[in-house]
């Protein structure tokens, strides 16, 4: 968007109106120019710019895989030395053994305690019908 410059009378009727006319316009000129090849240059800048920034960033996104890949790789030889398939199946074994034990345990405390709680339930019983017998019994 060009800026019309504007000069001030005195320099109109010095120099006259077409010569000042025609120096306004030249001044609009290079400013045009200038500004032209300002975005050119900057556009130029940008290109160059972007360009650097997509590469390095695919160095560096290059230089990530490969490096969590060997990362990756010595974590999984680690974990295969440490964990041996029959030492996790023998691991394995055992906690179901464990597993079971612990469950036949339970079973049996909780029948124990019902079979208390089944006591005392005809105990209760029993002396309820003991204090009402004699109530209804008598005339």
């Amino acid at each position: 968007m060009p800026v019309t410059a504007k000069l001030s009378k005195l320099f109109y009727d010095r120099l006259g109106e077409q010569v000042a006319n025609e120096l306004v316009d030249w001044f609009n000129a290079v400013d045009a120019t200038y500004r032209g090849d300002l975005r050119e240059l900057n556009e130029l800048n940008y290109a160059r710019f972007d360009a650097k920034l997509e590469q390095r960033l695919a160095e560096l996104e290059a230089r990530l895989e490969m490096r969590l890949g060997r990362r990756i790789d010595a974590l999984e030889l680690k974990l295969d030395s440490k964990l041996d398939r029959s030492v996790a199946e023998h691991a394995f074994a055992q906690l179901d053994g464990r597993i079971e034990r612990v469950a036949a345990e339970m079973r049996a405390a909780l029948a124990e305690g019902l079979r208390k709680q089944m006591g005392w339930m005809f105990f209760a019983w029993a002396s309820l019908l003991a204090a009402l017998i004699p109530l209804y019994l008598k005339p």
